[in-house]
């Protein structure tokens, strides 16, 4: 290999930034405090989501999406907490307890249209909840609000540039 060539490799490992989430609240393998769990189903969290700031997201990133997903649900399909959609290019962090205004959020599994925090059944262990980052292609995904999460995790899995994940633990 030319040492021109060597150079020019080595400068762009360099210079390439993988995109990434992390948080003040939750953290990567960590459990999570019970003010970020849900409130009802026999759990008495305060229901809040978490603060969160991404960086590095790939060029062309129009908009971001915000999801959190428990994978252990022992439902066959796992459980969403939380789907926020067309959340603007030049946002990059979100503050504890958001509103999320202007934001399009879908219906999760509780069947509400915010964020729902962790609230494994009692005795089912450790259950891992993946809060990702989407970052996507175009300024608006239009779809209804009531449309079921497992469609929106396909259409953000079809289209998505990259996506950020940080999984925290909860177990009750």
């Amino acid at each position: 290999m030319n040492k021109a060539l060597l150079v020019l490799l080595t400068l762009a490992s360099f210079s390439s930034q993988a995109f990434e989430v992390s948080s003040t609240d939750v953290h990567e393998g960590q459990l999570m405090n019970s003010k970020f769990t849900f409130s009802g189903m026999g759990c008495t969290g305060d229901n809040i989501s978490p603060q969160l700031s991404w960086k590095d997201a790939p060029e062309g990133t129009k908009s971001f999406a915000i999801t959190v997903f428990d994978p252990d649900a022992p439902t066959g399909s796992g459980w969403w907490h939380w789907l926020a959609l067309n959340i603007p290019a030049n946002v990059h962090s979100i503050e504890q307890g958001s509103p999320m205004k202007n934001i399009l959020q879908t219906k999760n599994d509780f069947g509400t249209m915010s964020y729902g925090g962790a609230c494994p059944p009692e005795g089912d262990g450790m259950h891992r909840y993946q809060y990702i980052v989407w970052a996507l292609p175009q300024e608006k995904i239009d779809l209804p609000a009531d449309i079921s999460p497992a469609v929106v995790g396909y259409t953000l899995n079809s289209m998505a540039l990259d996506k950020a994940v940080l999984t925290a633990t909860y177990v009750r």
